[in-house]
C-alpha cells in the first residue's frame, strides 16, 4: 500500500509538473472504457487509438482498455492472448464462472495495447436484474423498446462486475478507471453506488441533447442558456439517455471535456462545469526524409486515381493530373457534420468552375480543374452497387489486356532489334491486336451516368445526401467540375472496392472538408476556418465556396507549400504534448479519491478556463501571394515562374516562428495579448 505519498504540482509554463513528471504507475492501474474500443462507430475509436501509444508507453503493463466483443472485430483486430496481471486474471475467471464471456487481448494498433471485451449478447439474460439495480443505484428507468440504451446497461453491468473483482484482487495496487461518453458511464454509475475504491474520470466529447438540438437545426451556440433541458430531452424521447449521462457526470471524480466550446455547453446542459479541457490529438508521424510524406502523398493519390478510372469509366474525359481529392467524413449527421452547407457549396463551386473552363476554352487554352468530393460517412446499405462493381471490372480487365499486349509488342521489338531492324510499326500490332483493342473500347461505353454513390442505399428516396444532390442536379454529367461520389461505409484496407485505411486515404487526397456546425472537437483543425455562428447559412456557404475556389486556383508548387507547413505545424497537434492534459486529469482524480494516499497541492490548476493553439504571427494561413487569377494548369504556371520555392529556407522560417507547445503559458487576466498571440 502507498501511505502518505505527497505528488506536488506547480505550475510551470501552463503545464503541471509531478514528481519526475510521472505517475507511480507501478503502483496503478489504468482502465479505459469505451463502447468504441475495437469497434469503430465514429470520432472516439480514432482518440483512443491515436492515443493508445502514449499511453501505453507510459504504462505499459498496467493499461487496460476495455470495450464490447464482437465476434467480426475481433478476429480481425485483435490478437488472443492470457493477461499477465494476477487481478485481472481473476477477475475474468470469476465472470466467466458464473455465465460472463470475457475475452482478453492485444488490440493490433499502435502501442498495441491491452483490452477486455466483454460478449453483450451472452450476459442479456441478466438485462431485468441489473435494470433493477441500476433504477436503485441512480432511480434511472431505461425503456424496453431502447436496444441500445439497453446494450449500454449490460455493458456498464459487466464493467462494473469486473471492476470490482480487479479491485477484490489488486493487492495494494490503485485502479484509475476512465469512461468515455454516456455509452460507457452506466459502468461509472453504478461502480460508485457500490462504492468500490476506484478513481473515476468522465470524459464527454459531445453532449447527447447537444447533438439532438443542432440536428434540429436550433440556433445552439447563440442560445445555450435558454434551453429547458428536462423538456428538449422529453420531447425527443431521449430523457433516460440524458439523465444516464447527467449523472455519470456528476459521479464522476473527474469531470473533462475535448474543448472549450464543449466545456461551456457541459456547463449549461449537464450542470457541472469540467475540471480539466483535454484537447483530442494525433499520432503524428515524423519522417527522415524532408519529402517523405510527399511521397506517401504521390502513392496513394495514384490508389484513389485507380478507383476513379474504374468509378468514371466511359466518361472519364478530364485529366486526373488536374483533377483535385476532397473528402468530408465522420458519423452521418447530415446537418451536425456540415454535409448541407458542403453539398451547397459544391453546388456553386461546379458553377464557378464550369464559367471558367468556358472561358478558358474560348482562350484556346485548354487547362481546366476537376474536383472529386468523396463522403465517407456510414449509412444503412445492401452492399455494394453492380454499376460500381462493375466499373472496377472494366478497369481491372483494361489493365489486363494492355499488360498482355505490351507483352506481346515488347517481344517483337526485341526480337527486332536483335536482327538490327528498325521495326514495322504497321507489323508490330497484327488484325487481332486491333480488334482486342476496339472490344476493349466497346466495353468501356455505358449508357448512364457514373453513380453518385457506391453502395445501395436502403432509405435511397429520403437520404439526405442523395435527396440533395438531386436537388441540386449534382450528378456526375460531363459537364460538371465537381463530381460526387457517396461512399457510405468507413473505409478499411480489405475492402473489395477501394482497399485503403482512412490514414492511407487522407494522405491521398488534397483537402479534407469539415464545415460542421456541431464539431465539439473532432479531427478538424483547419487551414481555412468557415464562420458557422455569427453569419447566415447562406453567407457561411459562400465563404465555404470562395475558400474551395481559392484552393482549386492554387497551383501545384502552392498546394506543396502548404502541405509542407500543414505537416511542420502538426507538432502542436502530437499526443505526445497534449497527452499531458489527460495525465493531469488522472492526477487530479487520485488526490480526490485517494486523498490519504495521494496528496496534491495545487497553485493553479492551467487549461480548466480553455486552451487555444498558438499561431506564429508572421507565418500566412495559406500561400495566397502568388495565385493566378484564374484555375491554371500547374506544369505550365510551373515553368513560368520565377520566383523558386526552397523547403529548407521555408521550413527554418516557420521554426523560428512556430511557439514550442512545451512553454505554452496561461495569459493572466487583464494582460493584453499580443499581435497573433493565441490565435487559431
Amino acid at each position: 500500500m502507498l501511505r502518505g505519498r505527497s505528488l506536488s504540482v506547480t505550475s510551470l509554463s501552463g503545464f503541471p509538473q509531478w514528481e519526475a513528471d510521472k505517475l507511480p504507475v507501478e503502483d496503478l492501474l489504468l482502465f479505459e472504457v469505451s463502447w468504441e474500443v475495437t469497434n469503430k462507430v465514429g470520432g472516439i475509436c480514432t482518440v483512443i487509438q491515436t492515443k493508445a501509444k502514449t499511453t501505453a508507453d507510459e504504462w505499459g503493463e498496467n493499461y487496460f482498455l476495455i470495450g464490447p466483443h464482437f465476434e467480426h472485430n475481433m478476429k480481425t483486430q485483435v490478437e488472443p492472448c492470457e493477461p499477465l496481471n494476477a487481478a485481472v486474471r481473476r477477475a475474468m475467471d470469476a465472470m466467466n464462472k458464473h455465465g460472463c464471456q470475457v475475452r482478453f487481448g492485444r488490440w493490433l494498433i499502435e502501442g498495441s495495447p491491452y483490452v477486455v471485451l466483454f460478449d453483450i449478447g451472452y450476459s442479456a439474460w441478466n438485462l431485468d436484474r441489473w435494470k433493477g439495480d441500476f433504477w436503485e443505484a441512480c432511480s434511472v428507468g431505461i425503456p424496453h423498446h431502447d436496444r441500445e440504451a439497453n446494450d449500454m446497461l449490460i455493458f456498464g453491468s459487466l464493467t462494473a462486475w469486473f471492476l470490482k473483482e480487479v479491485t477484490d484482487h489488486a493487492d495494494g495496487q490503485h485502479v484509475i478507471a476512465h469512461f468515455h461518453e454516456w455509452q460507457a458511464g452506466t459502468g461509472l454509475i453504478l461502480s460508485r453506488a457500490r462504492k468500490l475504491p476506484i478513481a473515476t474520470i468522465f470524459t464527454t466529447h459531445a453532449t447527447l441533447l447537444g447533438r439532438y438540438l443542432c440536428a434540429a437545426n436550433a440556433d445552439f451556440y447563440n442560445h445555450l442558456d435558454k434551453f429547458n433541458i428536462d423538456k428538449e430531452a422529453g420531447e425527443r424521447q431521449i430523457y433516460h439517455r440524458y439523465c444516464m449521462e447527467r449523472a455519470s457526470v456528476h459521479c464522476a471524480h473527474v469531470f473533462t471535456t475535448v474543448s472549450e466550446i464543449t466545456a461551456i455547453e457541459a456547463e449549461h446542459m449537464l450542470k457541472r462545469k469540467p475540471d480539466v479541457v483535454t484537447p483530442n490529438g494525433l499520432n503524428v508521424k515524423k519522417f527522415s526524409a524532408v519529402h517523405e510524406f510527399q511521397n506517401l502523398h504521390a502513392m496513394y493519390k495514384a490508389r484513389i486515381q485507380d478507383f476513379v478510372r474504374g468509378h468514371f469509366y466511359g466518361h472519364l474525359d478530364f485529366d486526373l493530373e488536374k483533377t483535385l481529392f476532397l473528402f468530408i467524413a465522420g458519423r452521418y449527421e447530415f446537418s451536425n457534420k456540415g454535409a448541407d452547407i458542403f453539398l451547397e457549396s459544391l453546388s456553386r463551386l461546379n458553377f464557378l468552375l464550369r464559367l471558367s473552363y468556358f472561358l478558358i476554352s474560348h482562350q484556346m487554352h485548354k487547362s481546366n480543374i476537376t474536383v472529386v468530393v468523396f463522403f465517407i460517412m456510414p449509412a444503412k446499405t445492401n452492399n455494394f452497387n453492380v454499376e460500381t462493381l462493375k466499373g472496377q471490372a472494366v478497369r481491372k480487365q483494361l489493365w489486363d489486356t494492355v499488360h498482355s499486349m505490351k507483352e506481346k509488342f515488347g517481344k517483337k521489338l526485341y526480337d527486332a532489334l536483335l536482327r538490327g531492324e528498325i521495326p514495322d510499326m504497321n507489323n508490330i500490332l497484327d488484325r487481332d491486336d486491333l480488334t482486342i483493342m476496339k472490344r476493349a473500347i466497346f466495353s468501356t461505353q455505358r449508357q448512364s451516368l457514373p453513380p453518385v454513390t457506391t453502395h445501395n442505399m436502403i432509405d435511397d428516396s429520403t437520404d439526405p445526401i442523395l435527396s440533395t444532390i438531386r436537388r441540386l442536379g449534382l450528378f456526375n454529367s460531363r459537364s460538371d467540375r465537381v463530381k460526387i461520389i457517396l461512399h457510405p461505409e468507413f473505409l478499411s484496407s480489405t475492402s473489395p472496392l477501394l482497399p485503403m485505411d482512412y490514414e492511407e486515404f487522407v494522405r491521398g487526397c488534397h483537402l479534407g472538408v469539415f464545415p460542421s456546425y456541431y464539431e465539439p472537437w473532432g479531427y478538424t483543425p483547419g487551414i481555412y476556418i468557415v464562420d458557422r455562428r455569427f453569419c447566415s447559412p447562406d453567407d457561411s456557404c459562400n465563404q465555404l465556396t470562395q475558400f474551395l475556389y481559392g484552393f482549386c486556383k492554387q497551383s501545384r508548387r502552392q498546394r506543396i507549400i502548404q502541405r509542407n507547413r500543414t505537416e511542420r505545424l502538426s507538432d502542436l497537434l502530437d499526443w505526445r504534448y497534449l497527452g499531458r492534459f489527460y495525465q493531469h486529469a488522472r492526477h487530479l482524480t487520485l488526490s480526490r479519491a485517494f486523498p490519504d494516499n495521494f496528496h496534491m497541492e495545487l497553485m493553479s490548476l492551467p487549461m480548466t478556463d480553455g486552451f487555444k493553439y498558438p499561431r506564429p504571427s508572421s507565418v500566412p494561413p495559406s500561400p495566397l501571394g502568388s495565385q493566378a487569377s484564374s484555375p491554371q494548369s500547374s506544369d505550365v504556371e510551373d515553368e513560368n515562374e520565377d520566383e523558386r520555392y526552397d523547403e529548407e529556407e521555408e521550413a527554418e522560417r516557420d521554426r523560428l516562428n512556430i511557439k514550442s507547445p512545451f512553454y505554452l503559458s496561461h495569459v493572466p487576466h487583464g494582460k493584453k495579448k499580443l499581435h497573433g498571440e493565441y490565435k487559431n
